[in-house]
């Protein structure tokens, strides 16, 4: 599997440079790679076009250069920066812990909005569709994103499991579509009976027209999960850390930076990155979802091999 994701790295990662190249200090000549998660559906004109212009900027306030990309999926990702492709990432939460805990990121920032720093899964079905509880998924089939996705992976799982249902003897088919967006376009198409998304992501498709909100209900809602942060890789040297994290933290006061440039997931304006993030917030939400080991990770993956259209 491993060398089946450097294999596809090559291909998907052109703009980057070979990691021996000479190490990027933001300059001109050797911008800063930004790689960015897919969350919603991982077009260069949608969750890039949500933070370009925080990087742009960061730009403007510190003459850093940056280089912004999307990856093709959440471990395209977290290998690119533990392969030093990237310097700076937008990882989902428990992609930055698998990223961290590999020894190649650190945390930078996250967003806040309306003082909160947290989002929400949920649980999506068809409005007409008659299942009323979590509990009646039994025996339905169910799309969920990437594996490496908190959102539209692991919290979905959690309130499944939390219903008492065992989401790989309980449940039907289950289709790991890769993206937030993939999978509630498999709910709104019918090939399956429940979808597994951000609430951000939701809200995303039914305001550029892709859904009709009228059509759907929310199953389930789960517990506050801490905002996908941005990180950086973890041995870039101690001034250039010490620059992004004021960078970023006070980019939405530097005079002459437009607040609506101030945008993170599914290109919310937000009030601000906070960089001073306890980690241990991320460390809690993880043990929400601690059932989900190497095992239980695949059997379910195995359960969704067999799946077939």
């Amino acid at each position: 599997m491993r060398h089946t994701i450097l294999a596809l790295l090559a291909c998907i990662l052109l703009p980057f440079t070979n990691p021996a190249a000479a190490q990027r200090d933001g300059s001109a000549e050797k911008p800063l790679r930004v790689l960015l998660i897919p969350a919603d559906g991982g077009t260069e004109d949608g969750t890039k076009a949500d933070f370009q212009p925080l990087f742009d900027a960061m730009s403007k306030s510190t003459g850093l250069h940056f280089e912004v990309h999307t990856g093709q999926s959440y471990a395209a990702v977290i290998e690119a920066m533990c392969s030093g492709l990237a310097e700076v990432a937008w990882f989902g939460p428990m992609s930055y812990l698998e990223a961290r805990d590999r020894g190649c990121a650190e945390l930078l920032a996250m967003e806040e909005r309306d003082g909160s720093a947290t989002y929400y899964a949920g649980l999506f079905i068809a409005a007409g569709s008659g299942i009323e509880t979590i509990s009646d998924l039994a025996g339905r089939d169910l799309a969920l994103g990437s594996p490496h996705s908190a959102s539209s992976f692991a919290y979905p799982l959690a309130m499944i499991a939390e219903a008492g249902l065992d989401p790989i003897a309980d449940l039907g088919a289950i289709r790991l579509t890769g993206s937030h967006a993939s999978s509630l376009m498999a709910l709104r198409s019918g090939r399956i009976d429940a979808a597994g998304a951000s609430f951000i992501s939701f809200e995303r498709a039914v305001n550029q027209g892709s859904l009709d909100a009228s059509r759907f209900r929310v199953l389930g809602r789960s517990q506050p999960i801490p905002n996908p942060p941005l990180a950086m890789h973890a041995d870039l040297p101690d001034h250039l850390k010490a620059t992004l994290r004021t960078a970023v933290s006070s980019v939405h006061e530097t005079p002459g930076i437009n607040p609506e440039a101030i945008r993170g997931y599914g290109g919310k304006r937000v009030d601000r990155y906070v960089a001073d993030i306890d980690e241990s917030v991320l460390d809690s939400a993880a043990s929400a979802i601690a059932f989900i080991d190497e095992d239980f990770r695949a059997a379910l993956l195995q359960k969704a091999s067999l799946q077939t259209d």
